[in-house]
């Protein structure tokens, strides 16, 4: 049976209405890691719009582990209740309700983009002085230098992963997804470029992928054995030397053995100034070459138009298209979608009078 764009999706025993997810997106627009009804109507709006999976921005697992003071986050208990009156909307509107867990590790305590100049935030603006990674080598010179974490650290790290995870199911969500990309803390520890540490968690590939491999572990522990758990990651630094291709189609095979059920293949993050040949599909590659390597996988990066998101289904090049920018500016992309394509969709009840 031939699959496109709006084919229905199974991870595990969650259903997925079509192809298309939400992309996480941080907004910067939390108080202390509180979610608002920014975030409400923001995510509400997409579930509304036709997508398959929504999926919240990197909500921080430690206080210390945001990028900005005004992440989301999921460090304690007190942020269920709004987490979960996002979750119930989604879920209520067709779509499935997915959360993105992260620690910004050496990049962590930064002003947010719109707010210049681009650097640390003082701890007299909220701010922390104390950032966290694998080795203490500073992102740039507008950033930090983090404190190298001890093994009794990192096994904290994974514990507030852990403890995250069993929120976030507390709190409604169908999809977790580790944020081990974009160069935040996991993915710190998988590049050389990065890790310069002599102990189990730095030199060989076994060695700088063991935080990753524990992290998919005890996540899975907590995790329902019926839902499913995405791992996000930097397919290549794009720099000599660096993570690359071969270790993420590596690193992709071992954490499906650990359980993880999908790879989110993005690229960059991790070094400053690195040269990024960004363009249309321009990350499709990898996710196509972690799916002929038997791991279910999903595209991103500038994916913008309707043929193009579909022929990667279609094509077999991923099981599922991740869209950001384009969902901020059309939140209904997905009806439109169907529209180009000429597949019938549902529209909601409520807006089917404007339905061509």
């Amino acid at each position: 049976m031939s699959v496109n764009l709006f084919s229905p999706l199974q991870l595990r025993d969650v259903t997925l209405r079509n192809r298309i997810a939400v992309s996480p997106m941080c907004q910067y627009s939390s108080d202390d890691g509180y979610a608002s009804d920014w975030h409400l109507v923001h995510l509400g709006s997409r579930a509304v719009g036709g997508a398959g999976m929504v999926m919240l921005e990197a909500s921080a697992v430690l206080p210390e582990g945001r990028i900005s003071p005004q992440d989301l986050g999921i460090w304690k208990d007190g942020h269920i209740k709004e987490l979960a009156r996002i979750a119930k909307f989604i879920k209520a509107h067709g779509a499935s309700p997915a959360i993105q867990l992260a620690h910004a590790g050496r990049k962590a305590s930064m002003r947010r983009p719109w707010e210049k100049p681009h650097a640390a935030v003082p701890v007299s603006e909220g701010g922390w002085s104390d950032v966290y990674s694998s080795s203490p080598l500073a992102f740039s010179e507008n950033y930090l230098t983090p404190i190298q974490l001890s093994i009794h650290e990192i096994e904290k790290v994974i514990e507030a992963f852990s403890d995250a995870a069993r929120r976030s199911h507390d709190a409604g969500y169908e999809i977790i997804e580790l944020h081990a990309a974009h160069g935040y803390l996991v993915h710190q520890f998988l590049s050389p470029l990065t890790n310069h540490r002599t102990d189990d968690f730095g030199g060989s590939f076994e060695n700088r992928t063991r935080l990753a491999r524990y992290l998919v572990t005890s996540m899975r522990e907590v995790w329902p054995k019926e839902l499913p758990l995405l791992v996000r990651l930097s397919a290549t630094d794009w720099a000599d030397g660096g993570w690359d291709l071969a270790q993420t189609v590596r690193l992709s095979k071992d954490l499906k053995a650990l359980g993880a059920d999908m790879i989110d293949c993005s690229s960059g993050g991790n070094i400053s100034g690195a040269s990024i040949p960004v363009g249309p599909g321009y990350q499709v590659p990898f996710a196509q070459a972690v799916k002929q390597a038997g791991v279910p996988s999903i595209a991103v990066g500038l994916i913008t138009e309707a043929q193009q998101a579909n022929d990667i289904v279609v094509n077999g090049e991923a099981d599922l298209v991740m869209l950001a920018r384009e969902l901020l500016r059309d939140p209904y992309w997905p009806l439109h979608a169907a529209k180009d394509l000429g597949i019938d969709v549902p529209w909601p009840l409520q807006y089917e009078r404007a339905k061509l």
